[in-house]
């Protein structure tokens, strides 16, 4: 870096300062967002998709959150403390179904979802967010088969 050169203007052209700053504010917006449920975005994502999948593999969630089943096993670990999933363990398979309790949290979870679509769609702009959205997944898509190979 030459001495006029600015370290913002450095960093701004690199992905991995970018993301992770991009990261930490939708983070913090999406934390405030899920307050209301007592989970995290994370945990509310994986009760979201339970519920509209219930008996789903934790091999099959961890797919589709694309973390790893260690991770998975930690946050059924917790959504089952709050009483919103039960494991039913069929030979070494671990299915997951939602509780009553887990369901009724549904309708609220989605509103956090459409609501923190909001809030960064009035900042970014609708069309600037869904583009900016599709742009970063088919990216990390990318990145993830390639690395993985």
């Amino acid at each position: 870096m030459t001495k006029d050169a600015k370290c913002e203007d450095y960093l701004c052209n690199c992905l991995y300062f970018t993301s992770n700053k991009l990261n930490r504010i939708i983070n913090r917006m999406a934390e405030e967002e899920f307050l209301k449920t007592g989970l995290s975005p994370s945990h509310a994502f994986a009760l979201m998709t339970i519920n509209s999948e219930a008996g789903l593999s934790q091999n099959e969630l961890s797919k589709i959150l694309g973390i790893k089943p260690s991770t998975t096993s930690r946050f059924i670990d917790k959504l089952e403390s709050k009483r919103l999933v039960r494991r039913k363990v069929k030979g070494k398979v671990s299915y997951l179904y939602p509780t009553s309790k887990g369901e009724k949290l549904q309708e609220e979870i989605q509103t956090c979802w459409k609501n923190l679509h909001y809030r960064y769609s009035k900042i970014l702009g609708e069309k600037e967010g869904s583009e900016l959205t599709a742009t970063v997944y088919k990216a990390a898509d990318e990145l993830e088969n390639k690395f993985n190979d």
